[in-house]
């Protein structure tokens, strides 16, 4: 079946004036030939997507679920036009990368400046999801590049050993342990937590420990992003877990202070995945090789596991 954007523009501009008459305007198309086109496509499809009323027309259910279609197809074909468009400036080609927020805040930031500065002529964007939306995010073929931490929950994709890194603790000046240098998970517990938002790596990861210690997590807060973590810690309003590059940072900034986390799960470790395929695009290609040099690369053996809450 084929549909031209002309007849899905107009159902666009009829579902948004709830007129035929008003829609064909805005689409400068003669009334009985914008009839003609809706007809034509309920035939084509089999459901009705307009009731008529005395006072115009009403979207049936199916109109409403083929119109968020068409809000993506428009929003895809622009992207497409940017892109193609930044040919013509000169860009030779565009980086779409999804990584956790762990991996930005440890990891990424000079690798991207470097892989920058010696391939100017490509575009990169970057996108902050959990590591399950940044599996799906490439699976589905929405990013090239995604970098995320364990498990590993879509068969579909290649991952190599990328960095690694450590889970630290942040509490506030003056509190009870604001002299120590380390403490246990166990004795973290024992106190309300500023965490990350459900689904978040390191939030999931300290719910699954505190599960199998038969305890739970005292989770006074929850907010995106480690900025707000660390100025609530600062606020007095309990502790938190985060990535130690972070943690190290925000103890010079805020009236914070550091602990190492004494577990050995507190270790991360963070890979990069691609789409499997025989070849890879160029631009991925020198991507994963600038990361990962061939030389140094080793791929995961991590077996895939069921999608759960974790990220």
């Amino acid at each position: 079946m084929r549909l031209d954007l002309t007849t899905l523009n107009l159902v666009l501009a009829i579902e948004q004036t709830r007129s035929i008459t008003r829609g064909a305007e805005r689409e400068h198309l003669a009334l009985a030939a914008a009839s003609k086109r809706i007809s034509d496509l309920e035939t084509r499809l089999g459901v009705q997507l307009f009731e008529r009323r005395a006072r115009g027309v009403e979207p049936t259910e199916a109109c409403r679920a083929l119109v968020r279609h068409i809000r993506s197809l428009h929003a895809s074909l622009h992207a497409l036009e940017s892109e193609v468009m930044e040919f013509a400036r000169g860009i030779k080609g565009h980086l779409r990368i999804v990584a956790n927020s762990g991996a930005i805040a440890e990891a990424l930031p000079p690798d991207l400046v470097a892989f920058s500065q010696a391939h100017p002529q490509i575009r990169i964007s970057l996108e902050d999801l959990t590591s399950a939306e940044v599996q799906a995010a490439v699976a589905e073929g929405r990013a090239d590049v995604g970098v995320f931490t364990a498990p590993l929950l879509d068969s579909r994709m290649q991952t190599f050993n990328y960095r690694s890194g450590r889970l630290a603790v942040l509490v506030p000046e003056g509190h009870a342990l604001a002299d120590r240098a380390s403490i246990s998970f166990d004795e973290l517990l024992d106190y309300d937590l500023v965490g990350l938002h459900a689904g978040a790596a390191a939030q999931e990861l300290m719910r699954e420990q505190a599960l199998a210690r038969g305890r739970t997590l005292n989770a006074r807060l929850q907010v995106r992003g480690f900025d707000a973590i660390a100025q609530l810690v600062e606020s007095g309003l309990g502790v938190a877990v985060l990535p130690q590059a972070p943690a190290e940072r925000f103890a010079q900034v805020f009236k914070v202070r550091q602990l190492r986390l004494e577990e050995d799960w507190a270790r991360r470790d963070y890979v990069l995945g691609v789409l499997r395929q025989e070849r890879l695009p160029t631009v991925v290609q020198r991507f994963v090789d600038a990361l990962c040099p061939p030389e140094t690369r080793t791929e995961t053996t991590a077996t895939t596991q069921p999608l759960r809450g974790t990220a």
